[in-house]
């Protein structure tokens, strides 16, 4: 099922178990930010890219060597070599998805997915040899490669999934079309995604919109198009659809990743931005706040959940 209107969908998904796959990844992978730069063609459609002189090339490798310690804490956690070429690079999850073999229903092989990205200098990442070689002929998936085809679709930037359940919300906007949401939705084997305009300004979902192992989610209303949308969706969470302030979400705070069943990681910033009721809310659905300082990445107009791409 894909749709478009939200009273549908959640009348479908209400329907539906939580057992189309493991909640939280079992690997993660990241890119360092090797020859990090402001990449102006991705500045154009990015609003929370800093000028060149706001970019810290060491303090952003110090503090990405910290995220990967933090998260090597819990899960085996890969890091890809950087390239000066692709300045963008250390967001992989735009660029590369899994999809796991044992979801309900889907006879597919586990799988990865390559994107097709919008901006010339982000659609380098999709040639990337070395990372394609290791989800293939290490991991041993299947290829499922958007990257040639014409629909922008920048994957789970793009695509906010709820694993447990097999839903994806897609924020659709110049970086993913609802043709390219669809190519998504079907490589992944979901079951029903919703799609959604954002807010003018803003480019990926996963700026907004965080789902925490199919049990809780993080929403920013003033990234939706049509707030109705979020608040269908905090309703589908509730009690633990935790609804964030504008200025949570400036401070990246639903730009953040369950990797466990009982963490939620974000950066630095927004967590001393979540405010008392949203860090309660958290713990009442049984998450601890990680947090990893990382104001030199956020730089790029990403934050930490865009640093991190997920291995099911």
């Amino acid at each position: 099922m894909i749709s478009r209107d939200p009273q549908a969908f959640f009348a479908h998904a209400r329907g539906l178990a939580a057992d189309f796959g493991p909640p939280v990844a079992r690997a993660a992978f990241l890119v360092a930010p090797d020859g990090f730069a402001r990449a102006e063609q991705s500045a154009g459609d990015n609003r929370y890219m800093a000028a060149a002189e706001g970019f810290d090339p060491g303090r952003a490798s110090a503090q990405h060597r910290e995220l990967r310690r933090s998260l090597a804490e819990v899960l085996p956690t890969v890091c890809f070599a950087g390239d000066p070429d692709t300045p963008d690079a250390l967001f992989p999850n735009n660029v590369f998805a899994t999809g796991r073999a044992d979801a309900a229903g889907d006879p597919a092989p586990a799988r990865y997915l390559v994107g097709r990205m919008r901006h010339p200098v982000r659609q380098r990442e999709a040639e990337r040899a070395d990372i394609r070689d290791f989800f293939g002929q290490v991991l041993g998936y299947a290829e499922v490669d958007l990257s040639l085809q014409p629909h922008p679709c920048e994957l789970t930037g793009s695509a906010v999934i709820d694993r447990a359940r097999g839903l994806g919300y897609i924020g659709l906007s110049e970086r993913c079309d609802e043709a390219g949401a669809r190519l998504i939705h079907q490589a992944l084997g979901l079951r029903a995604s919703l799609l959604f305009e954002l807010a003018p300004g803003e480019y990926h979902a996963n700026v907004v919109l965080a789902v925490l192992a199919g049990r809780a989610a993080l929403i920013a209303p003033a990234g939706f198009a049509d707030p109705a949308t979020a608040a269908a969706i905090a309703a589908f969470y509730a009690p633990h659809g935790i609804v964030l302030s504008a200025a949570e979400q400036g401070a990246f705070a639903a730009n953040a990743i369950a990797l466990s069943s009982y963490r939620v990681w974000m950066s630095g910033g927004a967590g001393r931005a979540l405010s008392a009721d949203s860090r309660a809310a958290l713990a009442a659905a049984g998450f601890a706040v990680v947090t990893v300082e990382l104001d030199a990445i956020e730089a790029g107009g990403g934050s930490l959940r865009c640093c991190v791409g997920e291995i099911f």
